[in-house]
């Protein structure tokens, strides 16, 4: 089952270089799985079997808040923050993405995204002659193979599908 979100993004790669397909806020996994796991309390009647100091009634909130969440539609299409430096700054130069800049390797705008992403800078700086769209398919079946069950592979027998 793929989601609405993920089709949006599937063929965006930010001008950071992530592919928004992976990112699991703009592809709709977070929305999907907050749902499952909802179906799943429900179906097993946690509100009842809870321990007396649980909130049921902040917790259902709180799932419900996630699977309301608007989908990202990638930053190529507006999403994202708006107070992206690397995204201000590409547009500023008037890059499709840092992979043209020759300052990227120095560049202080990904301090912030190197922390969970450490080797974005040299990935990126290796996309730059790339045909985008075999790009996406590779990091698609990457992910598949990676995350055979992720939910936006998943029927409703759970075998891969894409």
């Amino acid at each position: 089952m793929k989601t609405r979100a993920f089709e949006n993004v599937r063929d965006q790669i930010g001008f950071c270089g992530i592919w928004c397909g992976s990112c699991p806020a703009g592809n709709g996994v977070i929305m999907e799985l907050t749902r499952k796991y909802e179906e799943t309390v429900k179906k097993n009647n946690l509100e009842k079997c809870a321990p007396k100091e649980f909130d049921y009634k902040e917790f259902a909130k709180g799932l419900a808040s996630i699977q309301a969440m608007s989908s990202c539609p990638g930053c190529m299409k507006g999403g994202g923050s708006s107070k992206c430096k690397i995204r201000i700054c590409a547009l500023g130069k008037g890059f499709s993405d840092c992979s043209s800049c020759d300052q990227l390797i120095i560049c202080r705008n990904f301090e912030e995204l190197e922390k969970s992403h450490p080797s974005i800078k040299v990935d990126l700086s290796g996309i730059k002659n790339e045909n985008r769209k075999e790009l996406v398919r590779k990091w698609f079946e990457g992910l598949r193979e990676k995350w055979p069950y992720c939910v936006l592979f998943c029927s409703s027998t759970d075998k891969p599908k894409m």
